[in-house]
């Protein structure tokens, strides 16, 4: 049994794993420079203060719902789009991703009003200490304009990946990168004849790299890519005929990603209840899981595309036999992520300007982060790659948030607001559902039920028209 789930972990074809890496590595490359830029800025950031870096990384933490939002708004669509592009057909990709991008900017445009009329109370959602929230305000409100940037940005690179086109957003973001780091510097330190602006001006830095990113990355897609074919004008094309197809696949990973990134929240609530040291703590280590977990981002997404593609021009066994090959994968890159955890633990810590203790809690949180990763890789190859590729949206829609709700919130407060047990043990409790997913997704994937049918529009109009007629 062991020797056959073995045999079964390793893909025959060989060839596989170069196609994957393909895939994978582009988006993991960007997914590193991302990172690379959220650590610039706890870095730059954190050389203003604790109460400053415990300010951003709060503020952010409310950022980050959006940025969920528009993951699971664009790896919906990606689903559908990567599909369609095995079928060769670009008349559905096209509309896909006009669905997709209006609802990015209806989002936006209610994140961004709530943000500047409310500010003060997206900071009193997470802590009550009012230094953070002072420096928390002042952050969120440069940050309005961000949401429209960041969401056509990041669902245009999503959906570009879908159909191979991942060089593009890559070569973008090396720029931003640079871009970000430059700015930072000059209005966080007041450098290069700019004010100094300090937390403002790490929003400042952001501002300006996704106003960059965002003329690049979409401006390629509406005037330059012919494998979608998307143009402005087609923003306002007719989509009717598939909305109901796309609302079977995406809206459940929209769902499920929001009520995760509210679960998330409610953890960052925990957190910024525990205490100052805690926060700061936590965003260091926030950062090293982030970088920890580019590779698994990227073979996340590529399985995802894979597995859409595979169905689309080929069999469900074959599609099948990916899903236990990128389970292997899975695991491996569960143990290489703890070891570059643990690797780079030490010198991360003492980048920062922490105080003994502060230090201390993050040294444990780091030990809890490598062990989680071990699982958290599995199961976000499988769920966030392997199963949605497979268009098994609505199972996951419950899969992923039931273990975060039911298990790691009542145990992390127990934890961490009932008994006070030291730091690894109240992080460890918050995150164990990635271990819980881990083990579902296996049972998942032997049953076979993950694969879905995905119709196109010609089908969903002609199973109208035979719903009618029969009426």
């Amino acid at each position: 049994m062991g020797d056959r789930m073995l045999n079964k972990l390793i893909a025959k074809d060989k060839s596989f794993y170069k196609t994957v890496a393909m895939v994978a590595v582009p988006i993991a490359a960007q997914s590193l420079i991302t990172v690379g830029v959220n650590m610039m800025d706890t870095i730059m950031v954190g050389r203003v203060g604790e109460t400053a870096l415990s300010a951003v990384s709060l503020a952010n933490t409310f950022i980050n719902i959006y940025h969920i939002l528009c993951m699971g708004l664009s790896m919906g669509a990606s689903v559908l789009v990567a599909r369609y592009f095995g079928m060769k057909n670009q008349l559905d990709m096209k509309k896909s991703v006009a669905i997709m991008l209006r609802l990015t900017i209806a989002i936006a445009a209610l994140f961004a009003l709530f943000t500047l009329i409310a500010p003060e109370t997206v900071m009193r959602i997470y802590t009550s200490e009012e230094p953070i929230i002072e420096k928390g305000v002042e952050y969120l409100k440069w940050s309005v304009v961000t949401y429209f940037l960041l969401g056509l940005s990041l669902t245009t690179t999503i959906v570009l990946r879908a159909v191979g086109k991942a060089k593009i957003p890559l070569i973008t973001s090396i720029a931003a990168f640079f871009i970000n780091i430059g700015a930072n510097y000059a209005f966080i330190f007041g450098k290069l004849g700019m004010p100094e602006m300090g937390v403002a001006g790490a929003a400042v830095g952001t501002l300006i790299a996704r106003l960059f990113e965002f003329a690049v990355i979409c401006g390629y897609l509406f005037s330059k890519d012919e494998v979608i074919g998307f143009r402005i004008k087609d923003l306002f094309i007719r989509t009717r005929d598939l909305l109901k197809e796309y609302i079977r696949i995406s809206i459940p990973v929209l769902i499920s990603d929001g009520i995760l990134a509210l679960g998330n929240n409610s953890v960052a609530m925990v957190i910024g209840r525990i205490g100052g040291e805690f926060v700061a703590a936590n965003a260091v280590t926030a950062v090293v899981q982030q970088l920890s977990s580019v590779l698994t981002q990227g073979f996340s997404q590529a399985g995802a595309i894979i597995i859409g593609k595979t169905l689309g021009e080929s069999t469900r066994e074959k599609a099948q036999e990916q899903g236990y090959a990128f389970l292997g994968v899975g695991f491996l890159l569960g143990l290489f992520s703890a070891a570059v955890i643990m690797g780079i633990s030490g010198p991360i810590i003492r980048s920062y300007h922490l105080s003994e203790n502060t230090a201390a809690i993050a040294a444990q949180l780091m030990e809890a982060i490598s062990i989680i990763m071990l699982f958290q890789a599995t199961n976000s190859i499988m769920t966030k790659g392997v199963l949605r590729g497979g268009g098994d949206t609505k199972v996951l829609m419950i899969a992923d948030n039931l273990f975060l709700w039911v298990a790691s919130l009542p145990l992390g407060i127990l934890a961490g607001l009932v008994l006070h047990l030291p730091a690894f043990w109240i992080y460890f409790f918050l995150k164990i559902d990635q271990v819980l997913k881990a083990v579902w997704c296996v049972i998942r994937l032997r049953s076979g039920k993950w694969i879905k049918k995905i119709r196109t529009s010609r089908e969903v109009s002609a199973e109208g028209e035979q719903e009618r007629a029969k009426g």
